[in-house]
């Protein structure tokens, strides 16, 4: 008998950064309990800042394309979760989720400076990311 996974949809502005580091992280630490997805409030690109700070922990998003709200309309998600301030202002409840919460993350792309402090930027929010998930989805529990 097979166990019907429970259907992820982490949100953000432009599904450029945090949304797919989340959706990355999820799926590549308890992708055998979820089905992730993740869109933006608007469609953007997938930042190469993301792929690269995703690539140095083993976990490819390279083949990921940004995506908005609109590609998931008839669709039913179990959770939704809004990853920055601004998609939680947008959206504070996404109307085809069971269940919407809110985990805003520093937005990396506002970094300035060297392309070093920009790497560590993207690593710092992959890293508070992959704690809080770990803390949220990782012991059978769904925020």
């Amino acid at each position: 008998m097979t166990t019907k996974k429970i259907r992820v949809l982490f949100v953000c502005t432009a599904n450029a950064a945090r949304s797919q580091m989340a959706e990355g992280l999820l799926r590549a630490r308890y992708g055998d309990r979820y089905e992730v997805f993740s869109a933006g409030t608007r469609q953007s690109t997938v930042s190469p800042h993301a792929i690269a700070a995703m690539r140095e922990i083993g976990i490819d998003i390279s083949h990921h394309r940004s995506k908005t709200l609109d590609e998931f309309t008839g669709q039913s998600m179990d959770i939704a979760v809004t990853v920055c301030d601004r998609a939680h202002q947008v959206c504070p409840v996404i109307p085809f989720a069971k269940k919407t919460v809110h985990y805003g993350f520093l937005d990396p792309h506002t970094v300035q400076g060297s392309s070093e402090d920009i790497a560590g930027a993207y690593r710092s929010v992959r890293d508070a990311m992959a704690a809080w998930i770990d803390d949220e989805f990782g012991a059978q529990k769904t925020v």
